[in-house]
């Protein structure tokens, strides 16, 4: 169907309307990926990805967005590899990393390696700054310094970056491609804690004329993991110090402690390091505090929880504030004047930006609806942009009033000419689940479901365990499922985030009885109504949401079709292959010590139940949960006759990110559904 755009009374733009979104509609819209405020407030830059022209990836592009909505957005750089913004210097030009060559290194053609490169506040061509053969991983900007921190993959050992590139080249040559690990972890979700590792350098970039000066390696001769690249940081103001979580220590204990180093000589201090994480850590304006939050492990015995600290910058010494607030954070942001701090989360299936005014901890929601991610507040603390998603609307840059309670955000030209109009009816619900305990949900309706014609059902659960459904979801987007007919469930069960820790603790070291009860509870509502198919449905999930697949195929037969993504199946073999056992086991304990507790929640116990046929989705990349989970599973089930069909991706991880990939994806999962649970010849995708 064509699509044309109209414009808009308020100066925006509106499309005209769509039936419904097709698959190369959703890969065509355009990703909005970060924002940055420059430090005068002039100049508002997105990264935006879309698929690159060869169709195998997706590619970003800087495009420069109005702070005052009133002119269209501008597209800044336009190489075929692609940019990332990193941030802004304080004259205004633009730092930003990509694998793009500069002009005096075409002819030797171009460095798969992100580079950082700098485009002058006045525009024109950018100037590659430094090309490490490991690439630039991550990079921290000053709002007034033009000292820059940078985190650099660099091999063990090497005293340099020749002698980091003269290593990987002997390598190369010599057709090595061998890893020695020597600690616990071997990996991090998707990429080996071996050979090369992030080491933190610093440039200067004061006479940008000049040149930058060679970067100063900060790290340690054993690198800590961590710097930069993994966690959360933050450089202070002036530049004169940065501010990280760091995991120094790894095995059974690889908290993230927060550690302080000065940029001038390298010093580094633990602020704060005990059994628990410190993340999103901010600096405040004057330098002398750094926010952030604190997040418990716990125990078998007692649930895992987070908070909110104050630190001074110095000592080390902290205060938690707000207390009595029962919230789940993911972003922290100062006010310009340091008297209020700006949090985004996780609240009832949406995630509000709150402002927290210091010192008397007033907390107010600034936002009605929506989730909210990119806090960027203006220098005259008037006005906090960001990013907004909802779950039927893609991110899209807005400003909000950076005071007023529970408000609706003005919209920005971004560089979507319009949101996609998406053929959906958005509904919420609220369903008693386990123990009486409210349950939301989102269901999505096609707009052709009705009484006489009732949509089948695919209920969805998240991953996490401690998530929610909050916003858009480029992965796992129901209004493709929407599409396709069906009404898509999407609930929020015991030990979701974003409802307080009573709907964690109370299922704490329980990942299936009480969500499961939840799942199905929110399936009777739902189906119980008339546009909504009872005799039709299907399950899926990915990560923890496979998990749960798995299990309600052994312990439900109510589904016409499971599809379990990146699942867990058997819980003892999961603890030893995974890059997370040791977290695993601060809720379950040690699986030598406490094995019948893993073996009561592990999916594979029900194996001889199912009868119900499922699609087991796998990357052979995965760290996180492991590869094997989806051979033994697919293999329990063939072994026993039950239809199944496994769809493996080599070049994937825990999530399909390239285009082509997530095109097979969608079509396979939904050929799967439309044979099992609409009684259609099943149709294997072309590219299968």
């Amino acid at each position: 169907m064509d699509r044309g755009w109209v414009s808009a009374a308020v100066g925006g733009l509106v499309p005209f309307h769509l039936v419904s979104l097709s698959l190369d509609d959703f890969l065509d819209l355009p990703r909005v990926a970060s924002l940055h405020l420059s430090a005068d407030g002039g100049r508002l830059v997105a990264t935006v990805q879309t698929v690159a022209a060869d169709g195998k990836r997706f590619a970003g592009a800087l495009w420069e967005i109005d702070p005052n909505g009133e002119r269209p957005a501008r597209r800044l750089t336009h190489s075929a590899k692609g940019e990332t913004m990193a941030g802004f210097l304080p004259d205004g030009s633009i730092l930003f990393a990509s694998p793009r060559p500069d002009l005096a290194a075409a002819e030797a053609g171009a460095a798969e390696a992100p580079a950082l490169y700098v485009l002058p506040a006045a525009g024109g061509e950018p100037r590659r700054l430094l090309a490490p053969g490991g690439g630039v991983e991550a990079v921290l900007t000053a709002r007034s310094s033009s000292t820059v921190a940078l985190a650099v993959p660099v091999h063990t050992g090497a005293g340099s970056l020749e002698d980091d590139e003269a290593r990987e080249k002997a390598r190369k040559d010599a057709g090595v491609e061998a890893m020695l690990f020597e600690r616990y972890p071997m990996n991090w979700w998707d990429h080996p804690l071996a050979g090369r590792e992030p080491h933190l350098m610093v440039l200067d970039l004061a006479d940008l004329d000049a040149g930058p000066a060679a970067p100063r390696d900060l790290t340690p001769e054993v690198p800590w993991h961590g710097w930069l690249a993994e966690v959360s940081s933050d450089l202070a103001p002036d530049g004169s110090f940065l501010v990280t979580g760091a995991r120094t220590r790894w095995g059974r204990h690889a908290q993230i402690d927060l550690l302080r180093v000065d940029l001038a000589t390298g010093e580094r201090r633990v602020l704060r390091q005990g059994d628990e994480d410190h993340d999103h850590p901010v600096v405040s304006p004057d330098g002398r505090q750094v926010a952030c939050t604190r997040y418990h492990w716990g125990s078998p015995d007692s649930p895992a929880y987070q908070d909110l600290l104050l630190v001074d910058a110095r000592s080390g010494e902290a205060r938690q504030i707000c207390a009595g607030w029962d919230a789940t954070w993911s972003e922290l942001a100062w006010s310009p004047d340091g008297s209020a701090l700006f949090a985004g989360g996780e609240e009832g299936g949406h995630g509000p930006v709150w402002r927290i005014d210091l010192p008397g901890e007033t907390i107010t929601r600034l936002t009605a609806s929506g989730a909210y991610t990119n806090l960027r507040p203006s220098p005259d603390g008037t006005t906090l942009y960001a990013l907004r998603a909802h779950v039927d609307a893609p991110p899209v840059p807005v400003a909000l009033d950076a005071r007023s309670p529970d408000q609706e955000p003005r919209l920005l030209r971004g560089p979507a000419a319009a949101p996609p109009a998406l053929g959906t009816r958005l509904e919420e619900l609220t369903v008693p689940g386990a123990g009486g305990v409210p349950i939301h949900a989102w269901l999505i309706l096609p707009e052709s479901a009705s009484a006489a014609q009732p949509a089948p059902l695919a209920l969805l659960v998240h991953g996490g365990p401690f998530a929610s459904w909050h916003g858009w979801h480029w992965r796992w987007n129901p209004h493709l499922f929407a599409a396709r007919g069906y009404a898509v469930l999407l609930p929020d069960p015991h030990l979701s985030t974003g409802y307080g820790r009573a709907l964690v603790d109370a299922a704490w070291t329980d990942w299936s009885d009480r969500p499961f009860t939840d799942l199905m509870a929110c399936v009777n509502v739902a189906t119980a109504r008339p546009d909504v198919d009872a005799a039709r449905t299907a399950a899926l999930g990915g990560s923890y949401g496979g998990y749960m697949a798995n299990w309600i195929a052994g312990h439900s037969d109510r589904f016409r079709a499971i599809v379990s993504h990146a699942g867990v199946w058997a819980m003892d073999q999961m603890h030893g292959t995974t890059d997370y056992g040791p977290f695993m086991e601060r809720e379950f304990g040690p699986p030598a010590t406490e094995f019948e507790t893993w073996m009561a929640l592990s999916p594979h116990r029900a194996a001889d139940a199912i009868r119900t046929p499922m699609l087991v989705v796998h990357g052979d990349r995965d760290r996180r949960v492991p590869s094997s989970e989806a051979v033994r599973q697919w293999t329990d089930l063939q072994l026993r006759g039950v239809p199944s069909q496994l769809l493996w991706f080599p070049d994937e991880n825990h999530w399909v990110l390239r285009p082509q990939n997530a095109r097979v994806w969608y079509e396979t999962v939904l050929n799967f559904l439309d044979h099992h649970v609409r009684g259609e010849p099943w149709r294997r995708p072309g590219l299968l």
